[in-house]
């Protein structure tokens, strides 16, 4: 069997999937839920609650605040406590719904059953009833930025769409939600898949999976023989495979341009496979989004696994039920080791894109000191988006922005391939996540002005 994979750069990090065999269990209910306005790119949403009113799961606590935005709703039943801020998983201080735990009581209209609905059972699904369904649910992407959905189904004129590709690489090292779901819920996610291929009005999807995923490779392709409609399509490991150009890449033989090119542009639509799954739920048992599998993990924790979890669930629910906190000073992310994020507080929020809690140990965490850079140019070999990171960081360090912005810095992925290779231990992505932001914020500030 040959192998895909991606043309450009590339590193491969141990992959530490400690908890690929651990099957999924349902988090317990917390005592008190909160909810991040901001859970997506884009507009935070406006709530729709206010202190006292009571809720019940599904039950819509925030409407979308514009066009790119999305909507959110309780995981839980019970009593608004308060609309206020509170710290999420970037650290800062965020508008948030908070509501206090009262049973579990359900929205009558949501479908509870395990009955597996399929596309041929409902011809009244349009491809724009599919769209306004996933839009109306707040279905955001569940593997990286929270790109709300329905927005990707309807591309811009300029673009036409030929195909949607699955993503089921999941090639962070440790996390393994999306694959623990691959393996419980494949019909649901092929349901999902044939939803989003209608609504974008193509004929041909794929799903990627690395071969360090054999079952789901084998369980897939069992599911979809026969099929010349739905192809899946085996990839060698190597980070970061998950990242959208990387997988078009992979998949189709097709390279993105840089910004403001996105995968439609050469055709493809891309998804992640919790996302496939939120959407055979949300159409097909009319579920808004309000809980995802999440993995809690690291080489200390007594008993790493997978959880479905409520959103507004605090983290350090999730690390208790692991056996609690590894003694010991400890990092804790939202998110792998790659590209996740270190928490300042563990009593932060699941939110729509939580795929990970990931605690490192102190050893583990302690960054070497930083050396000059001998220009061995193994950050350029890794840059999966053929950018020079040694010289993006230097210029950013320098506030150099025009120079930034001529060497295309805001292509960077910030997937952090550089930094992992540097033999010098230097910040590389530190400075780089540094100037893109800076550099984004001045093209937006020079659009405005048009």
């Amino acid at each position: 069997m040959k192998l895909r994979t991606f043309r450009m750069g590339g590193v491969h990090p141990e992959e530490n999937k400690l908890s690929s065999e651990v099957k999924t269990v349902k988090a317990p209910l917390p005592d008190q839920a909160v909810f991040p306005l901001s859970q997506h790119i884009g507009a935070p949403a406006k709530p729709v609650v206010a202190k006292g009113d009571n809720v019940k799961v599904g039950t819509m606590i925030a409407e979308a605040g514009g066009f790119v935005s999305a909507p959110i709703f309780s995981s839980v039943s019970g009593t608004v406590l308060k609309i206020d801020n509170a710290i999420d998983a970037t650290g800062y201080l965020k508008p948030s719904v908070i509501i206090k735990v009262e049973g579990d009581e359900w929205e009558e209209t949501i479908d509870r059953t395990d009955k597996l609905e399929t596309l041929a059972n409902h011809p009244e699904l349009t491809p724009e009833v599919i769209v306004e369904r996933v839009k109306m649910a707040g279905i955001t992407g569940m593997g990286g930025a929270g790109f709300p959905t329905f927005i990707k189904l309807c591309p811009p004129p300029t673009a036409k769409a030929e195909c949607v590709i699955i993503n089921g690489v999941e090639c962070e090292p440790y996390i393994t939600a999306d694959y623990r779901l691959m393996m419980e819920h494949a019909d649901e996610i092929l349901v999902g898949l044939e939803l989003l291929m209608k609504a974008a009005k193509v004929n041909k999807g794929y799903i990627g999976i690395e071969d360090n995923k054999p079952a789901a490779i084998a369980l897939f392709e069992e599911k979809t023989s026969g099929r010349d409609d739905i192809e899946i399509v085996p990839l060698a490991k190597k980070y970061p495979q998950g990242g959208e150009k990387q997988l078009v890449d992979a998949v189709i033989r097709r390279q993105v341009p840089a910004p403001p090119a996105i995968p439609v542009n050469v055709g493809a639509i891309v998804q992640n496979v919790g996302t496939a799954f939120a959407v055979y739920e949300a159409v097909m048992k009319n579920k808004p989004l309000f809980e995802r599998y999440t993995t809690v993990t690291g080489k200390q924790l007594k008993k790493p696994g997978n959880f479905l979890v409520r959103m507004g669930t605090p983290m350090k629910n999730l690390i208790e039920l692991c056996g609690g906190m590894p003694e010991g000073d400890n990092k804790v992310l939202a998110g792998g080791p790659m590209m996740g994020r270190a928490l300042t507080s563990i009593d932060v929020p699941v939110c729509k894109g939580t795929n990970s809690v990931t605690i490192i140990s102190g050893d583990e965490a302690v960054r070497k000191t930083p050396q000059p850079c001998i220009r061995c140019a193994k950050c350029v070999s890794a840059c999966p988006m053929g950018l020079e990171p040694y010289l993006l960081a230097s210029v950013s360090s320098l506030h150099l922005w025009e120079k930034a912005e001529a060497e295309d810095i805001t292509s960077c992925i910030e997937c952090g391939s550089c930094m992992f290779t540097c033999p010098a231990h230097r910040p590389l992505l530190d400075n780089i996540r540094l100037g893109k932001s800076t550099v984004m914020g001045i093209i937006r500030a020079r659009n405005a002005k048009k």
